[in-house]
């Protein structure tokens, strides 16, 4: 039996999930890899666990996408119809990571173009080596990225950078990738795994329900702007008070003091 493309394991830590990409030689994105990346997801809403660290296995992140079996039959046949459900498909996978109710990190310790950098971007936080580079490079065949990537770059450096990004197809390193923001910290290559690990660990160990709420606060900041973010906060951050974290925290910190509360996500 082959290895699945894409697993998800809890290991010794069952609040954090982690799942690995390894799809040999290159991780390239194709029909298998898409189904079992769906799995994957679909696995981490149902599971629920309190944080998930989104990794890969190889030289490379992902080299990218395997055009002869993702695109070309549809560019042959000029299937516009069947494009948009693909990418109909592609769109709802990075927002579904997108909305899980837990702290997500993302890996990167190499060359991670395309797909990956997009799902990267679907998380909250990204790990970077100081080798890694990033690329969105669809344009060299026509294409633009379709699973949300350049409106979520766009959140993160701006529409300009987004725009120099993505229609330049180039790869950028991720020191820039940092300076611009896209990035969250770099750090060196053989620490991006223990680095992004214990990052998640750490969230996951922690007020999840509040990581939540910050999610969702910055959600309503991205859809409305500064006026529907304060909008929804006080009714966002103002459920808190029903959680059993904030009530064990707040005594915590009477009784010990601060950085004493240990959370249970509930």
């Amino acid at each position: 039996m082959s290895t699945p493309p894409v697993r998800v394991e809890t290991g010794t830590d069952p609040e954090l999930a982690v799942v690995t990409i390894n799809h040999p030689p290159l991780n390239l994105y194709d029909r298998d890899l898409h189904t079992a990346l769906l799995e994957a997801v679909t696995a981490l809403e149902t599971q629920r666990p309190r944080g998930a660290l989104f990794r890969a296995e190889g030289k490379v992140v992902s080299g990218g996408v395997d055009v002869r079996d993702a695109f070309l039959p549809l560019a042959q046949n000029s299937d516009v119809e069947a494009g948009r459900r693909y990418f109909a498909e592609l769109v709802e996978l990075g927002e579904r990571v997108h909305l899980l109710p837990f702290p997500t990190v993302f890996a990167a310790h190499g060359l991670t173009l395309t797909w990956a950098f997009e799902l990267a971007l679907a998380c909250d936080l990204i790990v970077a080596g100081e080798s890694a580079s990033f690329g969105l490079i669809e344009a060299t065949v026509g294409l633009t990225p379709a699973m949300g990537g350049t409106q979520r770059l766009a959140e993160r450096v701006g529409q300009g950078r987004a725009k120099y990004f993505v229609m330049t197809a180039g790869r950028f390193g991720a020191a820039e990738m940092e300076r611009w923001g896209a990035v969250d910290r770099m750090v060196p290559d053989d620490e991006v795994d223990a680095t992004s690990r214990e990052l998640a660990r750490s969230l996951a160990a922690g007020p999840t329900r509040a990581h939540a709420a910050t999610k969702e606060i910055l959600r309503e900041l991205a859809v409305g702007g500064l006026g529907e973010a304060n909008a929804h906060t006080a009714e966002i951050a103002g459920a808190l008070f029903g959680t059993e974290d904030l009530r064990g925290a707040m005594e915590s910190f009477v009784e010990q003091g601060h950085g004493k509360a240990t959370f249970r996500g509930r």
